[in-house]
């Protein structure tokens, strides 16, 4: 077996075992009411293995929940990208607005999503939408900060050469600034998209709408331990997966 090999398959196999162990030595040592491996698959495997059945509108399949909260991170993330991508590269060209704005950016970046979503419930007086305006405010500030930060990273002889070939604004934003800042929007994208998949969950577990987080609370109020570890595990799962497939995302859209 190669060494790659190992390192890809063998190394995260050997990781998730002894994660496993350890999961079982506190189900049975320290926490006795803490579920193990097996006992929650037991109890949750109806979830997994009918991920969308619908008896109910909180009694449903883990695929159906997961379906709903995407949904609204996927709106609130569009927000984020429609808003924060063109206030970032605002920023890093015009050195007037960042001195207006840099200073209001910095003090709202803070603020917790917990914050946010009474203030979005007042607004809009549904949930949905103040998910939505919760996300799309939580999640955009690494998305305006990396994207300012790269286009002032970006060396002067590039500029200059736009310069020289005396391109117009449109094309030296085109060619040149949006190209080279590329590698540090994408980050700001990344950790947004991250961003917005945990204000989703605290949302949903503050609201009680249907979704991962809403269904995590419950199950919580119910002392249904294992359900409770099913939606953990679920949101690390559909975390990892969505950083993943921005990685894809920048690496087609750089070769581009």
């Amino acid at each position: 077996m190669s060494r790659s090999l190992t390192r890809k398959i063998v190394l995260p196999l050997l990781g998730l075992l002894a994660v496993l162990a350890v999961w079982t030595a506190i189900s049975h040592a320290v926490a006795r009411d803490f579920p193990s491996p097996y006992r929650t698959w037991m109890e949750s495997r109806r979830y997994v293995l009918e991920p969308f059945f619908k008896d109910g509108e909180m009694n449903q399949g883990i695929g159906r929940l997961a379906v709903y909260s995407l949904v609204r991170v996927g709106i609130g993330f569009l927000l984020t990208l429609a808003i924060g991508t063109p206030l970032g590269f605002l920023l890093g060209l015009s050195r007037a607005f960042h001195q207006a704005f840099d200073p209001i950016i910095q003090f709202l970046r803070p603020i917790s999503p917990l914050a946010w979503l009474p203030l979005g419930l007042v607004i809009f007086q549904k949930s949905e939408p103040a998910a939505v305006f919760t996300i799309a405010l939580c999640a955009m500030w690494p998305t305006v900060i990396n994207t300012a930060v790269g286009v002032r990273s970006i060396s002067p002889d590039h500029l200059n050469v736009g310069r020289v070939l005396r391109l117009s604004r449109f094309k030296m934003l085109t060619k040149i600034i949006v190209p080279a800042s590329l590698p540090y929007v994408f980050t700001g994208y990344r950790l947004s998209l991250g961003l917005a998949w945990l204000v989703i969950v605290a949302s949903e577990m503050l609201t009680g709408t249907p979704g991962v987080g809403g269904f995590l609370w419950q199950e919580y109020n119910s002392l249904v331990y294992s359900h409770i570890l099913l939606s953990v595990i679920t949101i690390g799962a559909i975390g990892f997966a969505l950083d993943r497939l921005m990685g894809l995302v920048e690496a087609r859209v750089r070769a581009a």
